[in-house]
């Protein structure tokens, strides 16, 4: 057999297992699953959310934050939210590390957390240890030691349970001084 005709059998060959290669898919779950193990990072992120008419929803920032698509997780360094209503400021939320699981829908506000939720009243501000939100229905809750302060009241509770939607705050075991304007 001649050197030309091995070259064009040999090209025909490549061909079709390069082809049965691409075709069968094979390349693609290999992009897939290399993806997976990829663990991603990025310093000084700034986001913003608008509602469905245009409006701002949600500014959020944060010094550093990784996410690791295997486990679907986020860690969050620094992160600084503030949400807003109809065009206005309702409330902040601090946290020097946030961590979010099950490709965030669920997060953990951990150390030194302050979460200032505007009211009718006034601002009132609540400091804790360890919050934890689920941003797609808006609750909060933590079993930790909560400080509470508005203007009408100074408490501190041994956990709490709200549902930012409705407004309802549940608090647990209460020690403190309410004083209701007159």
């Amino acid at each position: 057999m001649e050197t030309k005709n091995l070259y064009a059998a040999a090209l025909v060959i490549v061909m079709i297992t390069s082809g049965y290669y691409y075709f069968s898919g094979k390349s693609k779950k290999l992009d897939v699953d290399s993806s997976r193990n990829m663990t991603y990072a990025a310093e000084q992120v700034k986001l913003t959310q608008t509602d469905e008419k245009g409006a701002v929803s949600t500014r959020s920032s944060v010094d550093r934050i990784i996410q690791n698509k295997q486990d679907a997780t986020t860690q969050m360094y620094n992160l600084y939210v503030t949400t807003y209503t109809q065009g206005k400021e309702d409330g902040t939320y601090s946290a020097p590390r946030a961590d979010g699981y099950n490709d965030n829908e669920k997060f953990v506000l951990r150390d030194h957390v302050v979460a200032n939720k505007v009211t009718p009243q006034g601002t009132m501000t609540l400091t804790t240890t360890e919050l934890t939100g689920y941003p797609k229905t808006k609750m909060v809750e933590t079993d930790q030691k909560v400080q509470v302060e508005s203007p009408q009241s100074q408490f501190v509770s041994q956990g709490l349970k709200a549902d930012l939607n409705s407004g309802q705050y549940e608090f647990f075991n209460i020690r403190g001084k309410y004083a209701p304007t007159s």
